[in-house]
């Protein structure tokens, strides 16, 4: 159990009152969502949070909103975070975006998991014996859904980043300006996993599963 409670409206104080405005506004809703209650007891983050929020998950810019909450749904399946992936799967359907296209998105993230853990352990083993061996993992799931290729390898991208592998964060940036995805759309994609890093780690930090 938390030891943080959602703050309710009449407990809202300072930038925590501004931000519930903003969601209203922004979101089109009366009653604030939990994950933003929880962070309104720090009124401050609550505000960051939401700036950020719907900068760069939600506006569109290089990146289309559907990319976006598909990378960020990406994001909080990778932390763990059942509160925001519920949150967001629910967001995304209002979006029109479906319940099978959520599924893969969270499979693609766990493939790309699996491949960062090996080619991290390459990198930072200390040997070049283990760059010789075959990989011998399967991973046919990114060319096996309804996702399109620039979307699978921008999730693939910021997942690796997050995972800190670097020699997957560097093939995944190759090969998205291969399909022709511009350097600043690829910034995106991070600006808007960060994003969702600082959400589902707060979340967790406090006990929210």
């Amino acid at each position: 159990m938390t030891f943080v409670q959602p703050v309710g409206d009449a407990e809202a104080v300072d930038k925590a009152t501004q931000a519930f405005s903003r969601i209203r506004e922004v979101l089109g809703v009366e009653d604030i969502p939990a994950v933003f209650r929880y962070m309104a007891n720090v009124p401050t983050f609550v505000h960051d949070f939401f700036m950020n929020f719907r900068k760069f998950v939600l506006s569109e810019g290089k990146l289309t909103e559907k990319q976006k909450l598909l990378i960020a749904t990406a994001v909080a399946g990778q932390a763990g975070c059942q509160t925001w992936v519920t949150y967001l799967t629910e967001l995304a359907g209002s979006r029109s975006i479906t319940a099978g296209e959520l599924t893969e998105v969270l499979a693609v993230g766990a493939t790309n998991s699996m491949y960062n853990v090996l080619f991290k352990f390459r990198d930072i083993s200390g040997s070049d014996v283990f760059g010789g061996m075959p990989i011998g993992l399967r991973a046919h799931t990114f060319q096996g859904t309804s996702l399109e290729e620039p979307t699978i390898e921008l999730i693939n991208l910021a997942l690796s980043d997050i995972n800190g592998c670097k020699p997957c964060t560097a093939a995944h940036v190759m090969k998205a300006r291969e399909l022709g995805i511009s350097d600043e759309a690829i910034y995106e994609a991070v600006q808007c996993a960060a994003t969702m890093i600082a959400g589902t780690q707060f979340l967790r930090s406090i006990g929210v599963p």
